[in-house]
């Protein structure tokens, strides 16, 4: 996969599997629209009961072949202990300026996970901070950036229900989505997953029936089968009502 190369879309999420269970639809629905795509994610997720850091990174690899990200980078934060300060809102900075995204999709900004409320408010904040000139930080190569800010952030839905500000029809590449999530055999259900370690709140098969549930869920409000839902701290403007889907008049 490419670095350095401007998104059309970028995800950002706290831990591996983040982007797959909230808004991996949305990403294979974007990239059929010709979009560049990428994700990055703060932390390795080392402090999860399964697996380890180094399997969670190889699942996210192949998770990124299912979703053909242009991308995919982990900025190796402390799973846990990471915080919404300036040492590492620069480092989300930079790694904004890289991609330069038009729009972000951020974590929830409140969940039963305390990460990712906390990483929802950090990339949100991170996103503003971006496009402030006086805000100095430097590429890989030592390089000055241009300073650099999406023209949006949504926030996915996570755990916790909220209603969204909007819902995206991924119907056509659910499967895909579902394909995606089961790349992770040690944090979900899986029957080719064999280590002797607990059962945990997501592993068991109720959980992904319920991740399932709310696509369903969010698909029914717009009379479609499946739909991911997002929340705006933005207003959203259309510039005509062909912009909208409503599938069950």
């Amino acid at each position: 996969m490419k670095k350095g190369i401007k998104l059309d879309i970028l995800a950002v999420a706290v831990h591996p599997d983040d982007v797959e269970l909230a808004c991996s639809g949305t990403l294979l629905m974007e990239k059929l629209h010709g979009k560049k795509t990428g994700v990055v994610d703060l932390t390795r997720g080392e402090l999860g009961t399964r697996g380890s850091a180094e399997l969670r990174a190889e699942e996210a690899a192949r998770a990124a072949e299912i979703l053909q990200l242009d991308v995919r980078e982990n900025l190796g934060m402390a799973d846990g202990f990471f915080q919404n300060d300036e040492a590492h809102q620069r480092r989300l900075i930079q790694a904004l300026r890289k991609y330069r995204p038009e729009i972000v999709l951020a974590n929830a900004l409140d969940d039963r996970h305390p990460d990712h409320g906390r990483a929802g408010h950090l990339i949100s904040t991170a996103c503003f901070l971006s496009g402030l000139r006086k805000i100095e930080t430097l590429d890989e190569a030592g390089k000055p950036q241009e300073h650099w800010r999406p023209k949006y952030v949504f926030h996915f839905i996570q755990d916790r229900y909220a209603t969204p500000s909007f819902v995206y029809d991924i119907s056509p590449v659910f499967e895909a989505k579902l394909q995606s999530i089961r790349a992770y055999g040690s944090q979900f259900f899986s029957t080719e997953y064999k280590e002797n370690e607990p059962q945990t709140y997501i592993s068991s098969p109720e959980f992904l029936n319920a991740i399932i549930g709310r696509h369903q869920m969010f698909g029914k409000m717009i009379g479609v089968p499946y739909a991911e839902g997002f929340i705006t701290e933005k207003m959203v403007g259309v510039k005509n009502f062909d912009a909208f889907v409503q599938m069950d008049t």
